[in-house]
């Protein structure tokens, strides 16, 4: 090969002049080149000349960076909110397969704790013949149904301080969950608490899904998702004990 074709360039200039006249968009699209164009621009100015469109251009690129930034947040946003309204409704329509109350307590544990992604869901209900340190034992239904003294649910949620009332509670699990969750305390390290409204003259309940994940429920995390979906269990419950 000779000298003369070893410089040679790889596509000659007329070519390149020729293709950004056709389609100028190859370069307008291309970031990177632009931002070249624009700096050897720069360099040809000089260091002493204010560029008043290049500040702008710049201005420009930083706003559309942050633009798309947001878009993608929010699409991303968009996207985990239809997902977990789908899990909700997958676990509703779930619930409400069960033929029998044993059965609708086990798919809890079982099938709505997979649907949900979390990894312990217990029941919680407050029982007159309960005290704090003995309560009935429900066979065959110990590994999703608590039986607890009268007022341990609002305590629990509350951790005995006067606060306002929310159905959805979401944290990071706190000293007494041993008594909900048992020997899963031990590495459940976040929870979503949804107090129970049962119906007149009954004691209330509560519904607790447990996660591993200490960031799985969070304060600063919607509830209404979960909301919903203990407005539908607390009136599925109410049929089940009518």
């Amino acid at each position: 090969m000779s000298n003369t074709e070893a410089e040679a360039p790889l596509f000659p200039s007329e070519d390149w002049r020729d293709r950004a006249l056709a389609d100028p968009e190859l370069i307008l699209e291309d970031r990177d080149l632009m931002r070249a164009l624009i700096a050897a621009n720069d360099r040809q100015m000089g260091g002493n000349i204010v560029d008043m469109r290049g500040i702008a251009m710049e201005r420009l690129q930083n706003r559309l960076d942050r633009l798309e930034d947001t878009h993608r947040s929010v699409i991303a946003a968009a996207y985990e909110n239809l997902a977990g309204t789908n899990q909700v409704h997958r676990s509703i329509t779930r619930l409400l397969d069960a033929k029998e109350f044993t059965e609708f307590l086990t798919m809890l544990g079982t099938d709505v704790a997979g649907i949900l992604r979390v990894d312990r869901v217990r029941l919680v209900l407050e029982s007159a013949e309960a005290t704090e340190t003995e309560a009935p034992k429900v066979q065959k239904l110990e590994d999703v149904l608590t039986v607890v003294a009268p007022g341990f649910a609002k305590d629990y949620v509350t951790g005995g301080r006067e606060v306002p009332h929310r159905q959805v509670t979401l944290r990071q699990v706190g000293g007494q969950s041993e008594r909900i969750f048992g020997e899963a305390s031990r590495w459940i390290h976040s929870e979503a608490c949804l107090t129970l409204d049962l119906g007149d003259g009954r004691l209330p309940g509560l519904l607790v899904m447990g996660a591993e994940d200490p960031h799985q429920f969070r304060p600063s995390q919607g509830t209404d998702l979960l909301t919903f979906f203990a407005g539908v269990f607390e009136r599925l419950m109410r049929g089940w004990l009518d």
